[in-house]
Parts: structure tokens; sequence; C-alpha cells
């Protein structure tokens, strides 16, 4: 073991986790049949996709190294895709998950079977719907142990639980996006946030749906934490509790203790959490908070908060003890956003190296934001979006990205991309301008089906800009297929003669999504090392829809074991 990796063993301690009935690698296997399931939340009742009718959805508990076999059985009137969000598929696009990209949905009645390995990776991932908005129920946690016998670089937990971060709307959010998108406009927000599905007391109609976390004094609860929320980036603290940070997107991190966690939609953070050493010290109530982390203009996000309870056992009686709210920061407190961010390091020692590109094959500079479009129809059409003659839209470097009717990845296994996609995705802006000051005159954005096409094993530089065009924003980018090394973030516009001197080559941190700065870029690298179609995109669900996304086509290598998998039998037809 190296002695970096040791020292911090020794230090946090050694955890060696049960064995699971099957020594070394195994095979897990799951049915998701999808349905709807009438779910009560603030005095309001919906019919709602679940899977096997729970809300939030079953667990999938498998180790490092394991093959994963899901059957999803749709039996809703949506189609339907579940994406694995996080996991590698290294060769395995097929199972990926989101529609139109690596598959054609699910149909009513119809099943896909997902099939897929864990490639080391080791923490909490979590799967959901990748279709439209139906992720807003349609989710749930992924939890991937070390593989047998090998110890964990921190703490022992008594017990490990998810917190999956969510919203509910009282509508369907389905209908919402539907309106949205007819009539230009942004569209209504969530109603509550929830907690493993509960909104908790702070929400009217909601005292008894409220998730109650039961610790015993001094014992050491890892928490998995999942944003699994469909436009909110979310701060979460629990009262009078320290936080200690040791695994992000399913990779370890050097730990450090935090009083605040800020997770966007699509990551998640495993965080230590010691309960008080006696039952007397802890005679509170204590309650887990989480409320957005919200840069955009006002209105457009749900500005509410939700919350939990941390109880001691014997609880005794809750409502004669006091009542601990934890301080969370300013929705827009940026400075926070970036000191956390700054925190976050990779272990980067010989059992969990580092492997950041150094050079680089592929530069790219994505410029990220919204814009506008003229609404349909004759020139004095009306609709509401930022001016009464334009609508909401969103791009990467002015392409807002038009979902094909065809997957991506079967036009590109067959070889006929022609009518589907075109492989000129610009490297850059085509018409650079000071993109975090004064917006151009002309905000309207283009439309196209394109891509970027990368050689095997191409090591990729993007940097993401934030624009200030119709107000900067924070964005968080998800990349399917490759985990991917921050290499350097900041304010302002990103300088390419300044800051990659200051780039962090030795132990950046790794993960599958990062948020970028409101007015500010964040730079990151990969190697191209996995075959197949590879969807990015903003996971605020609202910036997808309005084009917020982009894929890259990655080329087969000259080795057997370098070349995408032919596709399943069972690979769902358009």
């Amino acid at each position: 073991m190296g002695a970096r990796c040791l020292a911090l063993l020794l230090l946090h301690g050694t955890l060696l986790l049960p064995q699971l009935p099957l020594a070394g690698a195994a095979t897990r296997y799951y049915t998701f049949n999808v349905k709807l399931q009438n779910v009560t939340r603030l005095c309001n009742t919906r019919a709602i996709p679940t899977v096997n009718g729970k809300f939030p959805g079953p667990k999938i508990v498998t180790r490092e190294g394991d093959r994963v076999v899901v059957k999803v059985v749709n039996n809703i009137k949506d189609n339907i895709t579940i994406h694995w969000h996080g996991v590698r598929q290294m060769r395995t696009g097929w199972s990926d998950g989101p529609a139109y990209v690596t598959q054609c949905p699910i149909q009513t009645g119809q099943s896909y079977v997902y099939n897929f390995t864990i490639n080391g990776q080791r923490g909490t991932l979590f799967w959901h719907a990748h279709v439209s908005w139906l992720r807003s129920t349609l989710y749930g946690p992924i939890i991937i142990l070390p593989k047998a016998g090998l110890p964990l670089p921190f703490t022992e937990p008594h017990k490990d639980v998810p917190i999956i971060f969510g919203e509910w709307f009282n509508a369907d959010p389905e209908a919402i996006v539907a309106q949205a998108l007819q009539t230009g406009g942004g569209p209504n927000v969530s109603d509550a946030y929830t907690i493993n599905g509960l909104p908790g007391p702070l929400y009217n109609c909601s005292s008894k749906d409220t998730f109650r976390l039961k610790v015993q004094p001094g014992k050491m609860y890892l928490l998995r934490l999942i944003n699994a929320a469909l436009n909110d980036e979310l701060f979460f603290s629990v009262a009078n509790h320290t936080l200690t940070v040791v695994d992000v997107d399913a990779s370890y991190v050097k730990p450090f203790d935090t009083d605040v966690v800020l997770i966007t939609p699509g990551q998640t953070t495993n965080v230590l959490l010691r309960a008080k050493p006696t039952a007397e010290a802890a005679g509170a109530t204590h309650l887990m908070m989480a409320r957005p982390y919200a840069t955009g203009r006002p209105g457009t996000y749900d500005n509410t908060t939700v919350a939990a309870v941390l109880e001691y056992a014997p609880p005794g009686h809750i409502k004669s003890l006091p009542l601990l709210r934890p301080s969370l920061p300013a929705l827009n407190d940026t400075a926070f956003a970036a000191g956390f961010a700054a925190k976050l390091r990779s272990l980067a020692c010989p059992d969990y190296p580092s492997n950041v590109p150094r050079r680089v094959d592929k530069p790219f500079f994505f410029a990220v934001g919204l814009g506008t479009t003229p609404c349909p129809g004759s020139n004095n059409q009306t609709c509401q979006g930022p001016t009464n003659t334009t609508k909401f839209t969103a791009s990467i470097n002015n392409v807002s990205f038009d979902m094909p009717t065809t997957a991506l990845l079967q036009a590109h296994y067959t070889g006929q991309s022609a009518g589907v996609y075109t492989a000129d995705f610009p490297a850059s802006p085509l018409e650079p301008f000071n993109y975090t000051g004064t917006p151009p005159n002309n905000t309207n954005v283009s439309n196209g089906t394109r891509v970027v096409v990368l050689p095997y094993n191409a090591s990729v530089e993007v940097v993401l800009q934030d624009t200030s065009i119709l107000g900067a924003e924070s964005h968080p980018l998800h990349l399917h297929g490759f985990d991917f090394f921050v290499v350097g973030q900041g304010t302002g516009n990103y300088d390419p003669s300044k800051h990659p001197a200051e780039f962090n080559l030795v132990d950046p941190v790794q993960r599958n999504t990062v948020g970028v700065p409101a007015g500010g870029w964040v730079a990151i690298r990969f190697f191209a090392d996995n075959p197949g179609v590879w969807f990015m995109h903003c996971h605020l669900e609202v910036h997808t829809t309005w084009g917020l996304k982009m894929a890259w086509v990655v080329n087969d290598g000259p080795l057997p074991e370098q070349k995408l998998m032919p596709p399943p039998s069972d690979l769902p037809m358009c």
C-alpha cells in the first residue's frame, strides 16, 4: 500500500466491509417495473411513475468489478429509459440510457435489459429516467462497495444511509415542461424539495412526511448524499454536527471537514457524521436542512427549505427538546461555492492514482449559457420568453442541440449518420465576445444535431465558460461515459495565456458532474478511452430541455478490447 494512502488510513481508521455472498466478481440481477403509483405529498395525491411502486426507487447494491443486469419493463404510457448516472459503461454504451443518444426509448408494454460492469469506481452513484422530465420521480441510489477485503480510507461507519434530494410537483412535470415549451417562457417551479421523497415539517400539510434518521450516541454514520432534483443546486447542513467529505461521484477525496455541503443535480457526496458522545449531550432535535444555491433570476427556482430530523435513540419526547437549525449560506453565495470546490482533491496515491492528462491532444473552449430564439410563426407572433417576440433557449458555443429521432449511437455504429447528425460541432465560439461582460446585441442561437468526433484515447481538455447572456448562472455539466479531472476554475473570462499555468495536475478532483461557476469558468481533462457516443449536458433539466447539450463520438481503438461491443438483440426500436 502506498505511503500516502497508508497515512490516510491510519489517520481516519480502516473499514473492512462485510463480504457479500459471492467472493470476487458477481452478477447482480434486478427487475425494474415502471408503473404508476398514487403518492400523496403536501395533501396532494398524484399517480406518479415509479419503479416497483417505490418513491424514491429501489437501491442497487454492488461491488467494484461486479456485473449489473437490470431488466426494465415499461408499464406506463410514456416512453422510458434509465440512465445509470456516473457508471463508466466501458464499451457498453448501449446500456447508458439517454433517449435518442445511446438508445431509442422503451415503449409501452416493452422491456429492455441493461447490462454493464462497474469498473474502477466505489462509493455512491444513482440511476434516473433519461426522457423528458420523468426523472422527477424515477430515481434511486447505486451503492458501490469496494472489492471484497479491500479497506476504505476513512473511519469505519456504524451504518450508511442514502440521503436523496428531490423535488415534488403538485402538477404533472410532463405537463409543466410541455406548457413551457409551448409558451416559450420559464416552467413553473416545484412545490417542495424532498429528502428521501419526503418534504418535511417546514411545508404546509407535511409534518408527518418527514424523514427521520435515528442515530446512537458516539457512532459514526456515512451519509450518501445524492442530488436528484430536477433544477436546483442545494446547500445541505446538519445542526450542531460536522460533516467529513470522503468521496464524490464514486471517487475518493482527501477527507476534509465542513459544516455545509454544496451539491448540484447529478452529483453525489459521501460524508461522515459522528453522533454526539452521549444522549445527554445530544438532548436536542437536530434538523438536517437543504435549500437552493441559486445564481439565476429570482422567481426561476423553488425558494423553499426541506428539513429532516436527526434524532438520538432513545429519542424521548421530541417536542420537549430544543429545536436546533443549521445555518446555511445565502442563496447566491458564490464565494462559498468557489471555496467548497477548491477543497476537493483526489487521494492521488499509488493505490488510487490521479491519472490526469499532462498533455492535451484536443483542446476545446465551450461557452455555455442561455439565449433566445424568435417566437415561432409570423413576425407579429408573441410568446412568454425574455421579450414578447422571443422564447428561452440554451446553447453551447451558440448551438442549441436538436435531439434526433434515431439514436446517435445506432447511427454511428452502423455508419449511417447522414441525416442524423453532422460531425462539425464548433471547438470554440464562432463569434467570441466578452462572455461575462455586456452581452452582445444579438442573443439568438442556432440549432443543430452536431457532434465532436474524437480518436480513441485522445487527451481532451474542455474549458467551460459561463456567459452573462440573460444573466450569469451556475451550470452543473454532466459528461456521460467518463470521469474527468477538474484541473482549474475561476471567475470572469478564461485567459489562455495566464490560467493554464495555475492548473492542478497533481491531485485534481475526479468527477462526472461539475458546476460551471456563475460568471466564471472551469477546466476539465479526460482521456477518450471509451468508444461510443457520449452525451454532455447541463443537469438543470430546464436547460437541457432548452438545448444546453451536445455529444462526443469516440472512435474505436485498434485492439479488440478497445472497440464498442455490438448492440444487444433486445435494443429498443424507434
